[in-house]
């Protein structure tokens, strides 16, 4: 049976740890959905946690500079231009929590709410059920919503994420988490030297506010061709206008899903930390992947082991849709209805490469 604790003094809040057959365990916490850990097996056996993130919870509830370590996303992910949007005739004006504009929910986002926990258990995996109801209004967003996040663990070393959604008024949904991973271990310096491919012909650049300025570029000749895989330090270059104002990666890809049904898992992208041996495979329904490299760590932050989180100390592949859809034409369409149900799948498959 999974491991259930309350997390620190906080009687609410709990500690769930979901351990397999071969010794890989997750902890998720129902404040927020955190991932806290995740401890896995590097080539030789060493099980290290992968994961970025604090030892103590009053760390989550306090965390001005919001790195959002391994929280559930939402209502939308990413950032919210302006802070507004228009739907059905209506402008709708969100709280603004990244300068004027609307970031990961708002400030108090999915992230920063206590969820309902179940947990199950069945052949051969182990599953943390969480649900929130978030009502009309909240951060200004239309509709009640009611949102059900399951993590599952597999014996095969596979942590899976499902999302599901219903609403009683057309509103915007985009979820996500926002797990860092760092293969070497956490708080075992930077990932520059990970080996990362993400299979994407194009990505959006942003604006200097980081909002996608409508375009979808081919990645081909540029720093942001992962399609082969290459280190995350191969083409980086501070002076590209890009990460002038993102300081590192932090961009959406347009996955090659042309030959694949909406509802069919691809292998978004795969990550291989040679020393470790460990590798990373995100699978997942959606259209898109941020990939983000910590590029406002700066050392402030220690993490779980004590150690400082340097800049690119972890990185992110947050699966989800073009950021701004709701705002930009010829985006996705974000907006979910009452007649819908919102539902996706990511799923993070671990591995070693002797």
């Amino acid at each position: 049976m999974p491991q259930i604790a309350d997390f620190d003094a906080f009687s609410n809040i709990r500690l769930f740890t979901l351990t397999n057959a071969s010794g890989m365990s997750v902890s998720i916490t129902n404040f927020g959905g955190i991932i806290t850990s995740i401890m896995v097996p590097d080539r030789n056996g060493k099980l290290e946690d992968v994961t970025l993130g604090y030892k103590k919870l009053d760390r989550y509830l306090n965390a001005v500079d919001k790195p959002y370590f391994g929280a559930i996303i939402g209502r939308v992910a990413n950032r919210t231009a302006d802070s507004k949007f228009t739907l059905d005739g209506v402008e709708y004006e969100l709280n603004a929590n990244d300068g004027v504009n609307h970031l990961h929910g708002g400030k108090t986002g999915f992230n920063a709410v206590v969820w309902d926990a179940e947990t199950r258990v069945g052949n051969g995996f182990k599953s943390l059920r969480l649900t929130y109801c978030s009502p009309d209004t909240e951060e200004h967003y239309p509709g009640n919503l009611d949102v059900a996040v399951t993590y599952t663990l597999t014996d095969s070393n596979g942590l899976s994420m499902e999302y599901e959604a219903f609403t009683d008024k057309a509103t915007p949904v985009m979820l996500t988490n926002h797990a860092y991973f760092n293969l070497k271990g956490e708080g075992n310096g930077d990932v520059l030297d990970h080996v990362v491919m993400i299979d994407a012909d194009e990505y959006l650049p942003v604006t200097v506010r980081q909002i996608p300025n409508g375009q979808i570029v081919p990645v081909e000749g540029s720093i942001f061709d992962f399609r082969q895989p290459k280190t995350v330090r191969q083409d980086w270059n501070d002076e590209h206008p890009q990460f002038k104002t993102t300081l590192g990666y932090d961009h959406c890809y347009q996955l090659n899903r042309d030959d694949l049904a909406d509802d069919e898992l691809m292998l978004a992208s795969r990550v291989i930390e040679p020393e470790s041996g460990r590798v990373l495979e995100v699978y997942t329904q959606e259209p898109a992947i941020q990939f983000y490299t910590g590029n406002f760590l700066d050392g402030r932050l220690m993490g779980k082991a004590g150690k400082p989180y340097v800049k690119c100390g972890g990185l992110c592949l947050e699966t989800q849709q073009f950021p701004n859809s709701h705002n930009t034409p010829g985006f996705h369409d974000i907006i979910l209805k009452p007649d819908e149900t919102y539902n996706t799948k990511t799923v993070y498959q671990f591995g070693v490469e002797k």
